[in-house]
């Protein structure tokens, strides 16, 4: 091959390796100025969703929320105070009742008859109080008579006396004989001897007024115990009756007919109108939290209505402080956890949303922290 054969190849090489100028198709493979600015601003707002989404800055700092919380409310329970038979029940699950409406019946005849016998047991102990009085003035009597019998002797030794220092004068003058001296001297023995036993009797009559005063009081006892025996006869029969304490909404109701029931079994429950939300949030979302901030309540049960209410209070220590068990945080492996601060949420009036709330629902509180 000849050099210019040579030369013409390489030239032809180069030609075909040189790419071709770009035909006009209204394509630019660089992005406008628009398409940029576009693409920015999408950019933007998702980052902007996602630091609100995690309540992160700058759109932290103004509400927590929880999903530790529920519905809280004073649920009753229904238990008898009696034991015996249940011969009505007359109402069903989850009525609503009025306080003092009629719930369960009991079979009274054993406490009518509780009552009947202690009537009569009080009637027998104040029988039995009367005839003391009754003894009592007796012994009074008897009392008075002694006094009598002392006033009695004691006129005769007297008059023994006066008998014995005249005839002892006689004697000196010699006009009376010595034994009637002797006479006088065992008539006045005698009087003094009467008067000793005079006030003996009288001592006697004394101890026996005495004695039924004392027993008159162990009586007026026997009979405030009999009078209390049938207070609690009357009160126990009351109680065969049981009403509902409060007003308000029935559980289930386990209680039957023909059921034996002892004092404490519990027959039903009643769920009060007054309802709240407990709201446990971590320590370290409490610190801005105070009584009276606003809160926005989301309830499962109620879909997607939202409840609103107040900070009624603020527990005043840990959840953990509170339980049976102490966590021991003395060992050597301790391990820090965010400790959890029950919160008391009071819903406002007038929401038609919360006639439906109940104890134990789940919730989702939100507490607005700038106010």
């Amino acid at each position: 091959m000849t050099q210019s054969t040579q030369a013409e190849t390489d030239a032809e090489t180069l030609s075909n390796d040189t790419p071709a100028p770009e035909q006009e198709t209204g394509w630019s493979p660089n992005p406008s100025r628009r398409r940029i600015g576009f693409a920015a601003v999408v950019i933007l707002l998702g980052v902007l969703a996602a630091l609100f989404a995690w309540d992160l800055p700058p759109f932290s700092g103004g509400d927590e929320t929880t999903n530790n919380a529920y519905v809280r409310g004073r649920t009753t329970v229904v238990s008898p105070q009696v034991g015996g038979y249940l011969v009505e029940v007359p109402v069903f699950d989850f009525q609503r009742v009025e306080k003092g409406e009629l719930l369960a019946r009991i079979d009274d005849v054993p406490f009518q008859e509780k009552v009947l016998q202690g009537a009569a047991n009080t009637a027998a102990q104040q029988a039995t109080l009367a005839n003391s009085a009754q003894s009592l003035r007796s012994a009074q009597a008897q009392l008075e008579l002694q006094d009598a019998a002392v006033a009695a002797a004691r006129a005769g030794l007297q008059k023994a006396q006066a008998d014995m220092n005249r005839i002892a004068e006689l004697v000196d003058e010699g006009s009376v004989s010595l034994r009637e001296r002797d006479q006088a001297r065992a008539a006045l023995q005698q009087a003094q001897a009467g008067v000793r036993q005079a006030q003996a009797q009288r001592a006697i009559a004394a101890e026996n007024v005495r004695s039924v005063n004392v027993g008159r009081g162990a009586l007026e006892a026997q009979v405030a115990g009999a009078e209390a025996s049938k207070g609690l006869a009357d009160f126990e029969l009351s109680r065969t009756e049981i009403r509902a304490p409060r007003s308000g909404r029935l559980s289930e109701v386990t209680a039957r007919v023909g059921q034996l029931v002892t004092a404490g079994t519990q027959l039903m429950y009643i769920v009060p109108d007054d309802v709240w939300v407990v709201a446990n949030f971590k320590e370290t979302q409490t610190a801005k939290m105070a009584v009276g901030q606003r809160a926005t309540l989301e309830v499962d049960a109620l879909g997607d209505a939202k409840l609103t209410g107040r900070v009624q209070s603020i527990a005043p220590a840990a959840s953990s402080e509170f339980s049976l068990v102490k966590p021991d945080t003395g060992a050597g492996n301790f391990v820090k956890v965010p400790q959890r601060i029950a919160v008391r949420i009071v819903l406002d009036k007038g929401q038609e949303a919360a006639e439906r709330l109940g104890p134990g629902m789940s919730v989702v509180a939100t507490i607005h922290t700038q106010d």
